[in-house]
């Protein structure tokens, strides 16, 4: 569990087939704690969230970011939110959903990314330090430093994939944490900016 962020905390989970890091967020917002697409937690990261307070809610930014929310679910006694347009598409049942301009707990507002990978796709913007933004699939973080997006294969429409991203451009932001790959601490606006304004 490693400090990304001013109460922000991230831990990855290297998948094998991927050959990236998946990577899950805690979030301390004063009396709340939040965790985002949750992988695998080591040992010692279950540890150190079970010694601290409750677990609010476990947010998803689309329908394939399920990962361990489940079982996290049970063992922290929490409740799972996600994405109105993908909520019915999950393999899950989530207790609650979420749709673009929400705020959630823990001061998260939801930027909806249209034409991605799932109908739901999310971002998750915190507008402090800078603005720090939580990525699903929208990006990833490969190679490390930049930011790119999934194989075209993964979009109906890569080109209108690519559009619904630069949504993200209308919001103030320098640290970009995203589900899979290597996140950026600073400069993350410049990284989107080349990621969807690279290609035409």
């Amino acid at each position: 569990m490693e400090a990304v962020a001013r109460d922000v905390y991230q831990w990855s989970h290297f998948s094998d087939e991927k050959q990236l890091n998946f990577n899950g967020h805690l979030i301390v917002a004063g009396e709340r704690r939040l965790l985002i697409d949750p992988p695998p937690l080591s040992a010692e990261g279950l540890t150190a969230i079970r010694q601290g307070r409750s677990i609010d809610a476990i947010i998803l930014t689309n329908r394939d970011h399920v990962r361990e929310a489940a079982t996290y679910r049970a063992l922290f006694r929490t409740k799972i939110l996600a994405p109105e347009l993908d909520a019915p598409l999950m393999e899950i049942a989530v207790d609650g959903a979420f749709a673009h301009g929400d705020h959630l707990p823990g001061g998260l507002m939801v930027i909806h990314l249209p034409d991605g990978k799932s109908p739901g796709e999310s971002a998750l913007l915190l507008e402090r330090d800078g603005g720090v933004l939580i990525l699903g699939d929208a990006l990833i973080g490969r190679p490390p430093g930049s930011l790119s997006l999934l194989p075209p294969d993964k979009f109906a429409d890569v080109a209108r994939a690519r559009a619904g991203v630069r949504r993200l451009l209308g919001y103030a932001f320098d640290t970009v944490l995203v589900g899979d790959g290597a996140s950026i601490m600073t400069g993350g606006k410049e990284a989107v900016q080349q990621a969807v304004m690279g290609e035409k």
